[in-house]
């Protein structure tokens, strides 16, 4: 991950295969399948889930990291606090914002201030509704804070649910890596349901 700029997810068959890449910019979302040679790169606006749930980069930045977000801006200001509800459970503190068809929870840890899990729900009567769910654990120190090391995430339309999980070995500081993907012409784009389908079936 490169602050500001990109998010990129890679999938690795038998540990040194690349089999699928996910990559994330402000402007688009690069899904690969290396495997069958297969992408698509599309606006945060085509693609469903993202657009309803509000999701933009730097939301989607803001749940890589561990931290707080506004939908729809690049940074949180003490002004932007005024729109969000704390109720306290126990140790946690329960953080929301409700804004039309859309819902923010976030779970923190009160002593800690860490978030435990995220929740973002976009409600439709008639279509269904699209839920993410986002659970931290085994937090570690990375520089001067800590950093969750599994990271449980749930997505759930009307029609099919994704169940994804990362658990870091290690964190690192590099940076000698190009950080945009060119795909090869090779590759042959296809719809997003497609390589979805395909993808998490790596």
């Amino acid at each position: 991950m490169k602050r500001d700029d990109v998010i990129r997810l890679q999938l690795m068959a038998f540990g040194f295969v690349e089999a699928g890449r996910l990559e994330f910019t402000k402007d688009y979302v690069l899904i690969m399948d290396r495997i069958n040679k297969q992408f698509i790169k599309a606006s945060y606006n085509q693609l469903d889930f993202l657009r309803n749930s509000g999701l933009n980069f730097y939301s989607l930045q803001s749940l890589f990291w561990n931290e707080f977000f506004q939908p729809g801006k690049t940074r949180m200001t003490d002004e932007l606090l005024n729109n969000y509800k704390t109720d306290m459970m126990g140790e946690d503190a329960v953080i929301s914002m409700e804004n039309d068809k859309l819902s923010y929870r976030w779970l923190a840890d009160k002593e800690a201030a860490q978030i435990k899990m995220a929740n973002i729900m976009y409600e439709d009567k008639i279509r269904g509704n699209y839920q993410m769910n986002w659970d931290y654990e085994d937090f570690r120190p990375n520089g001067k804070k800590l950093f969750p090391y599994v990271n449980k995430i749930l997505f759930s339309t009307p029609e099919k649910t994704v169940k994804m999980g990362m658990t870091l070995n290690y964190l690192s500081n590099d940076e000698g890596w190009e950080t945009r993907t060119e795909v090869s012409g090779k590759y042959r784009e296809v719809s997003i349901d497609e390589i979805l389908r395909r993808f998490m079936a790596l």
